[in-house]
């Protein structure tokens, strides 16, 4: 067993004022699991997507809408939300600070279909 250290992580620009950090994924030895987070400007967000495993997500710092379908809520720090597998959603930083989301994933990669996007996008898998 290696202690994993998410501060040597670097940062990485997911989209246009959206950075993200993986901390548990298939490329530091997860096999169900897949923990990142991310830093996230007033008015920016994840698009609608979709997953094939079960979501949840977990307002660090910041207020947050989050949509599954046509539901929308007000998600604020120290509050979760669970997305069901296959189940379209999305979250927009509704706040005047930045934003910080945890995500975990029930998969040691991360696999979207984002509905603006013809490809299925993968992060993080095993190399």
């Amino acid at each position: 067993m290696i202690p994993i250290d998410p501060s040597l992580e670097p940062l990485d620009q997911w989209r246009p004022g959206v950075m993200t950090r993986m901390l548990i994924s298939a490329r530091n030895g997860a096999t169900s699991l897949c923990l990142f987070e991310q830093f996230v400007d007033p008015g920016k967000g994840a698009p609608t997507h979709r997953h094939d495993v079960e979501e949840v997500l977990t307002v660090m710092a910041g207020v947050a809408e989050v949509w599954r379908d046509d539901r929308r809520v007000t998600v604020t720090a120290g509050q979760s939300v669970i997305v069901p597998a296959g189940v379209r959603h999305g979250f927009t930083n509704t706040g005047a600070t930045t934003l910080h989301v945890q995500a975990l994933l029930a998969a040691g990669y991360f696999e979207a279909r984002f509905d603006d996007q013809a490809e299925t996008r993968r992060r993080w898998a095993p190399d």
